[in-house]
């Protein structure tokens, strides 16, 4: 009697694994692999219809800044901005491309004298990315994400 209680219990300290469900093993599984997923990092940028999503991840990142930053200096320069010809300005816009393509400003980082001097400006840039041409979201394993940007903007008077 004793040899069978020891054997059932030293069975039932090594075997517990297998009396785990399958559902509880398989959220196992996704939870190691989804501490494993860096996500601050997008596995395809935003595409504009110009950019080819078959090249690599910086090929891609490269031609979404610069499309966008042709767009921006398009629109920027349909307007006359009066800014300190001695002082070079560096405005910090952050923006949200949704899983749906869609973009969002989240905030505009300015100093004051951009508000005095041209108050109309968060406008502008607003309208600005409201306009740009339509684009595909990013991607995470085959999955559109939100995905946060930050561009600098440099106004000076050159």
């Amino acid at each position: 009697m004793r040899k069978f209680l020891a054997i059932l219990v030293l069975c039932s300290c090594f075997s517990c694994e297998l009396f785990v469900s399958k559902e509880k093993k398989t959220q196992k599984l996704v939870n190691q692999a989804m501490q494993t997923i860096d996500w601050n990092d997008v596995d395809n940028y935003p595409l504009f219809e110009s950019c080819d999503e078959s090249t690599s991840k910086t090929s891609q990142r490269e031609c979404f800044e610069s499309e966008l930053l042709t767009h921006f200096s398009a629109t920027l320069q349909e307007f006359e901005f009066v800014v300190d010809p001695e002082v070079n300005h560096t405005i910090f816009v952050d923006f949200l491309i949704g899983h749906e393509g869609k973009i969002s400003v989240i905030h505009i980082e300015k100093d004051n004298a951009i508000d005095k001097l041209m108050p109309e400006f968060d406008g502008v840039i607003s309208q600005s990315l409201r306009n740009l041409p339509p684009l595909e979201p990013a991607l995470k394993r085959g999955i559109p994400v939100n995905a946060k940007f930050r561009i600098p903007i440099v106004l000076n008077s050159n």
